[in-house]
This record gives C-alpha cells, structure tokens and sequence, in this order.
C-alpha cells in the first residue's frame, strides 16, 4: 500500500522491550496499513502494570528501524511512559491507532492487570487512542509468530475500517499454534481465574533471606463464553476492556442505601 498523508497514523508499543521478537512481528503484520511509528522500553518491563516514571528522568532516543523504513525510538521509561512520551514529543498529537505487543506470554483473564502489554493500550484508550493490545500465548523468544501475525492484521484491517469510539481498547491474545490450527476468533468476557501465589524464601551468599513470587495459574470459571475457554479450544480471544473500574451494580445497590 502506497504511504501518503491520508494513511492512519499507527504508534506501537510493548513491553518486553525494542529487541523483543514480538514487536517485530507487530511492526511486520501493520506496516503497510499505515504509517507506523514505533517507540518502545530500552529493556523488558513486564508486570509494570500503569506504572509511569515520576522519581527519575526519562531517556528519549531514536534507533536504528526495527524494520526497514519504520521509525523507532527507545526510552528508560515502561510501557505507559512510552505512549505519553510519544504522544507529547515524537507524533506531536494524538496516532489514529496504538497497537502494544505481541507480547511473549498470556494476558488474558486476570493478567490484564498486570500486563505491561495491556496497560500501554489502556493508556492510549484513556487518552482518547483507540488501541488494541496482542498476546501469544508462548514465553520462548523463537515462537512462531506466523499465525499471530495473520491474525493481527486481519483484526486491525478490520477495524482500521470503522469510526472507532475514542475509547476504544481490546485485549486480543493468540493460541500458540500453527495458523491451520488456529480455529478462528471468539468474542469473549474476562475468565475469573488467578494465580495461586507462593514466595519461596531461599538464602544469599550473605545467608541473608531472599523472596522468589511462584505460584499457578487457576482457572475457575467454567463458562465457555471465557478467554480462557477459547484459548483452551484453540480459538484466538478478543476481550473487550475498559479503563472504568466503577461496580455498576452494587453503585445501584449503594444508592438505595444511602438514599
């Protein structure tokens, strides 16, 4: 597709880092449907969650193309800061579209909390961005992004089509199989699953004390209308999210109380 300066404005971001192999197969799957600019932590800021850096400076520099002819840039900064740093001193305005990943690993049901991924599209959705954040579900750097990337630009063209709400933001997370054996997309709502967490307390070469966070992921939702589900049953997951935490029903229930 030919670039001119009718062509929606595309910011990505991750947050495993610049030299992550997922946010090359990002940049891959969308570069020729729009104008993509790339700006992404110097290291991996996974579990970063919103963080933004507010102790220290920031770090801003531009980098050698990801991939040819895609601006990209680096900062010391997490996810988050680089959507804010992008927006303020690299675009100048507001992208048509902030894409955050492909992340190496799930974050579906409850890791959206967490994410790193997922807290730079939210970002962008509080400042008015659509965006989209991908996952693969595999840790290991030499994944196969093949059917990922088929999926991500199929998902992307699709809505590049449509007025998006400005706060528009979806948490899509990809089966790590073969693109045959991926069944196709399923329209999902959030698992209610999460990690059963164990600090193993192990000694230093001081024999000081020192914590490492194990644990296991546990699912307990068995409905099969779940993120989980559809991943299980090699589907890829689309998860719509929004930023506003509010409980609408017990908001109901509290004005009756205090009436």
């Amino acid at each position: 597709m030919a670039k001119d300066k009718k062509q929606p404005v595309i910011l990505i971001t991750n947050d495993d880092g610049i030299t992550a192999p997922g946010i090359r197969n990002l940049v891959e799957a969308v570069k020729d449907l729009g104008r993509v600019v790339v700006v992404a932590p110097d290291k991996p800021q996974s579990g970063m969650g919103h963080a933004i850096t507010i102790g220290h400076p920031l770090r801003l520099s531009k980098v050698d193309d990801i991939v040819p002819g895609v601006e990209s840039w680096i900062t010391s900064g997490t996810p988050v800061d680089c959507v804010k740093l992008a927006v303020d001193k690299i675009l100048k305005k507001k992208p048509d579209l902030c894409l955050s990943g492909i992340n190496h690993g799930a974050n579906h049901s409850i890791n959206v909390i967490y994410s790193g991924t997922m807290s730079a599209a939210m970002e962008a959705s509080i400042e008015s961005i659509p965006s989209m954040g991908f996952s693969l579900l595999d840790y290991n750097y030499e994944a196969d992004f093949a059917g990922a990337r088929f999926y991500v630009n199929k998902i992307v063209s699709t809505f590049l089509k449509k007025k998006l709400d400005k706060h528009f933001l979806l948490n899509v997370n990809i089966p790590s199989l073969p693109l045959e054996l991926i069944k196709g997309i399923k329209v999902c709502r959030q698992a209610y699953a999460k990690y059963e967490e164990d600090f193993k307390e192990r000694k230093d070469p001081h024999n000081k004390k020192y914590y490492w966070l194990t644990g296991a992921f546990v699912n307990f939702d068995k409905g099969k209308d779940t993120d989980v589900w559809a991943l299980d049953n090699n589907y890829v997951s689309i998860v719509p999210v929004q930023f506003d935490l509010t409980n609408y029903k017990l908001k109901e229930q509290l004005q009756k109380t205090f009436k």
